[in-house]
């Protein structure tokens, strides 16, 4: 956002229009005008009409003679300063999380209430991954075809937002419902720093909610009559199931196999990320190229954001967590921290392979994890991700617009945050 001595000129994301807004006539004015939006990026126009004024274009000529290299100077220093990805796309969260909350009504009220459990205001979490497709949905952004007119456009470039918006909300209902049934066969009793639903309402409620956000993931995904984004979504479902599955039944060389982790761990985080940035670009009519390359920036920024996750399993505490820290070794879940402290000390495979329900085992598999490199090697991991994400979003098709360009180094500062996250 630019301002110019009352002249505030706001980028329209996703649009190839801009609106420009004339706050107040001096400094001393408390009383903000009225603003006027137009089709063109512009406002230097014969006679603009705003708030029942004239603003004619010689005042307009001007003022923008007077400070048009300080626009650009502070046009440039914007591009520079860090963005906050989240920031980015706030409004358009709200919104989000608005339409989540109708979404998830249901006629019997323990069930409505169970299924809304996640989605009240104050406990939705940071709400990562509809912001990660927010960005990605922008980030595609291409020219629209030749229309017979601006307004043509518009409706095109709407329709098209909106359908990515509702994958953004099937997403985030298919994230929450799936922490629903983790907490239930993890017997959790904390989620985001309150009691699990589990907990609170008991197993039975717990994964009958989370059914049924699945099925409302499911009719608003068919609402979107696009049979190639419906079947990846659907394997992400199929995906989510088969990590549990594998973590459940794990043999002893399995459990200790870093290939195994890694399967299971795109099994359960990285395939819902990185098959929605997918379906956002096939909403777009994008190429197969960019549309992998949506996938491996979702793939690889998931795949970070759990590897982080384990070591804050280990390094964090219950209050910055909101869960009991220690819980995946608690639950005889091995992790890459473990996996790599093992390959410095293979006699920690015996200790693993006893099991954790002695405690005694527990703190020695910690002595050994204090003793590697094990936080490190999994941190440098999560960084290689990181950089392969980033890496993907550079290799997009060149755009010089400012909403594409600023929504793709959104998204690379976001590969940031994840490694360097302290919850």
């Amino acid at each position: 956002m630019i301002s110019v001595r009352g002249l505030t000129l706001l980028s329209r994301s996703g649009y190839a229009r801009c609106r420009w807004v004339y706050s107040s006539l001096s400094s001393n004015s408390s009383t903000p005008l009225l603003e006027h939006s137009t089709h063109l990026c512009s406002p230097v126009q014969s006679s603009k009409e705003v708030l029942g004024c004239r603003v004619y274009y010689s005042w307009v000529s001007n003022v923008l003679n007077t400070v048009g290299q300080q626009a650009q100077f502070q046009s440039s220093s914007i591009v520079e300063e860090q963005l906050d990805p989240f920031s980015l796309v706030a409004d358009e969260l709200s919104l989000l999380a608005n339409r989540l909350r109708s979404m998830v009504v249901a006629e019997v009220p323990k069930l409505a209430s169970a299924a809304e459990y996640f989605f009240k205001m104050g406990v939705e979490g940071k709400r990562f991954r509809p912001t990660v497709l927010l960005l990605m949905a922008t980030a595609l952004n291409v020219p629209m075809p030749r229309q017979p007119s601006v307004a043509a456009v518009d409706s095109l470039s709407m329709e098209l937002r909106t359908r990515q918006q509702c994958i953004a909300e099937i997403t985030e209902m298919i994230h929450v419902a799936s922490p629903l049934h983790d907490d239930v066969l993890d017997d959790a009793d904390t989620r985001r720093g309150i009691g699990s639903l589990n907990f609170v309402m008991g197993n039975k409620l717990a994964v009958l909610a989370g059914d049924f956000l699945l099925s409302r993931a499911c009719v608003a995904l068919a609402s979107l009559k696009n049979t190639e984004v419906v079947s990846l979504l659907a394997k992400v479902v199929e995906h989510l199931v088969t990590g549990e599955t594998m973590q459940m039944t794990t043999t002893s060389d399995q459990r200790c196999s870093m290939e195994y982790y890694m399967q299971k761990t795109y099994y359960k985080t990285a395939s819902l990320i990185s098959n929605s940035c997918k379906a956002v670009a096939l909403l777009a009519g994008q190429t197969t190229e960019v549309s992998i390359l949506a996938y491996e920036y979702g793939k690889n920024l998931g795949l970070a954001f759990q590897l982080i996750d384990d070591v804050l399993d280990f390094t964090g505490t219950s209050t910055t967590l909101g869960k009991g820290s220690l819980s995946d070794i608690r639950h005889g879940i091995i992790t890459a921290p473990i996996l790599f402290a093992m390959e410095e000390f293979p006699e920690l495979r015996t200790v693993v392979d006893q099991g954790f329900d002695d405690s005694s085992n527990a703190d020695s598999a910690l002595d050994y994890l204090a003793k590697s490199r094990g936080i490190q090697r999994t941190r440098e991991l999560a960084a290689k991700h990181a950089s392969l994400a980033s890496a993907a979003i550079d290799s997009l098709p060149e755009n010089d617009d400012e909403d594409v360009q600023i929504s793709r180094r959104a998204l690379v500062e976001l590969t940031q945050r994840v490694i360097t996250r302290t919850k």
